[in-house]
């Protein structure tokens, strides 16, 4: 009898054990599938705020790839999109601590109409990185000469660029002026400059900006260990990273958060010591006289009014020293108006490709 007492009181023992687990289990499970409402709740309302929310930034097609080894042994990422129209062939160059995803609408925009050309630019997405000294833009005006020769070897070229491939641009002009009697059809340059990058207030007051130039030459000497350490704490930084990218890429009061996000990752995974080894070609960048060579060809120039990075002064600057070039001046438009703002700059470029 004391023995079935007993094993009663242990199967009661148990099951009030096994009943509080059962209860915390369901109580976990309760919590999980509210974590997981809460989360597919904001997702919808993010998706209902943000036009762009599932757009597949970084992940569009492509009719071909390959690389095209530059001079100084640096393998550059090229991607091919088929078109009906090869005359002329769309030719894009973009920018620093981007890739070429930052043509990511005009891409779209043109998939299927003209043949598109786009290439990742040393040390940037997914090209190879410069084995050491630092990067200059005399060597992406030969490595964009490099892909030209192997992506369109013949036929005509619009050469589309973006800041730093606005410069890049201006830099094959230099060493190439043949090229734009012979090949290019027409140039479009877009938050970009002809030089004097050095007097970039980036927005802040000019006291300010005249104590933070000088710390430029630094970044350039910044020993390897400095700048892995950087990398580090860059990743650490995500949000204020975000905040930053927002306030000095974007113009507009409400950017889409999905395009902002995006900019920033192409910015996070470009190397801080990539960063450093072009800030000297950057910071001393002047090619005024390169600009007489682009007189031969049609071109557009594009700017966001509200640029901190490369403002509309320097888009002016080019179209006075270019009387015939046209300037499209895009409102409340940030550095990335072509991504911030697709529509007004897709436009743009259809109407300059019309004229040609």
């Amino acid at each position: 009898m004391a023995k079935a007492t007993q094993e009663k009181g242990f199967v009661g023992r148990n099951a009030g054990w096994l009943g509080a687990l059962a209860a915390v289990g369901v109580a976990a499970g309760g919590v999980a599938v509210g974590v997981a409402a809460n989360r597919y709740a904001k997702r919808r309302r993010a998706r209902a705020a943000d036009h762009y929310f599932d757009e597949p930034f970084g992940e569009l097609p492509y009719d071909e790839q390959f690389s095209v080894t530059t001079e100084d042994g640096v393998d550059l990422h090229v991607e091919v999109v088929d078109g009906e129209r090869h005359d002329p062939t769309l030719v894009y160059v973009h920018g620093f601590c981007l890739d070429m995803g930052t043509f990511h609408f005009q891409r779209r925009a043109f998939e299927g109409e003209y043949r598109q050309v786009l290439y990742d630019q040393p040390g940037h997405g997914r090209s190879g990185r410069l084995p050491k000294g630092e990067y200059t833009l005399d060597a992406l005006g030969a490595g964009l000469k490099a892909v030209l020769e192997k992506a369109v070897p013949d036929g005509p070229v619009v050469l589309i660029g973006h800041s730093m491939g606005g410069m890049t641009i201006m830099a094959l002009a230099e060493q190439a002026p043949e090229l734009f009697t012979d090949r290019v059809a027409g140039v479009v340059m877009i938050s970009t400059s002809a030089g004097r990058l050095n007097e970039v207030t980036f927005g802040l007051p000019e006291v300010v900006s005249r104590l933070n130039r000088p710390l430029i030459p630094l970044l350039r000497n910044a020993p390897r260990l400095t700048t892995t350490v950087a990398d580090r704490a860059r990743r650490a930084a995500h949000e204020v990273a975000r905040v930053l990218t927002r306030r000095y890429g974007f113009g507009s009061p409400n950017p889409s958060p999905a395009v902002v996000e995006y900019v920033e990752r192409m910015n996070s995974t470009t190397p801080t010591e990539v960063i450093a080894r072009y800030v000297h070609t950057l910071y001393t960048h002047s090619r005024l006289p390169a600009l007489e060579v682009l007189r031969t060809v049609p071109v557009m120039v594009v700017c966001g009014d509200a640029d901190l990075l490369t403002p509309l002064v320097y888009s002016q600057e080019i179209a006075a020293e270019l009387p015939d070039a046209e300037l499209v001046v895009v409102e409340h438009g940030g550095h990335v108006v072509l991504l911030e703002l697709p529509d007004e700059v897709d436009d743009a470029i259809e109407r300059f490709l019309e004229r040609l």
